[in-house]
C-alpha cells in the first residue's frame, strides 16, 4: 500500500495538523473543506449558498490535485450547522454532481471550525 499526501494552493491551506487529502493506492480521502477563500484564507461573504459554493470549489480543487474529480467521488459526508439550511445547501451541492450523485451522509452539528455554516469531505477513486 502506497500513502501519499495531497496539497494544492488552489484550495485553502490546512489550518491544523492535517493534510488537504491523502491518497492510498487508487483512492483519495479528502479532509473536510470549509468556505475559506484559498487566497485570503477568509470565510466567504454570504449565507449557506455562497458558503456551499466555496466549499465545493475547494473540494474540487483538492480532488483535481489528487487526480480525481466529481465523477469519481463515491462518498461524501456533509456537515451543516443548521439543518434548516438543507434545501439551499442541496441545491448548490447537486450542481456539482449532475450525472451520478455519490452516496452521502448529511448531518447537523453543534459547531464547525471558524463558525462556518457547512463542511464537506469526500472519498473518490483516482482516474
Amino acid at each position: 500500500m502506497s500513502k501519499q499526501i495531497v496539497s494544492t494552493e488552489a484550495a485553502p491551506a490546512a489550518i491544523g495538523p492535517y493534510s488537504q487529502a491523502t491518497k492510498i493506492d487508487e483512492l483519495v480521502f479528502t479532509s473536510g473543506q470549509i468556505p475559506l477563500d484559498p487566497e485570503s484564507m477568509e470565510i466567504v461573504d454570504g449565507g449557506i449558498s455562497e458558503q456551499t459554493k466555496q466549499v465545493m470549489e475547494n473540494l474540487m480543487a483538492v480532488l483535481a490535485a489528487a487526480g480525481a474529480d466529481a465523477s469519481t467521488v463515491f462518498k461524501t459526508t456533509c456537515f451543516l450547522s443548521d439543518m434548516a439550511n438543507f434545501v439551499a445547501f442541496n441545491d448548490v451541492y447537486a450542481s456539482y454532481f449532475p450525472e451520478s450523485a455519490p452516496a452521502r451522509s448529511c448531518v447537523e452539528v453543534a459547531r464547525l471550525p471558524k463558525d462556518v455554516l457547512v463542511e464537506v469531505e469526500a472519498i473518490a477513486h483516482i482516474k
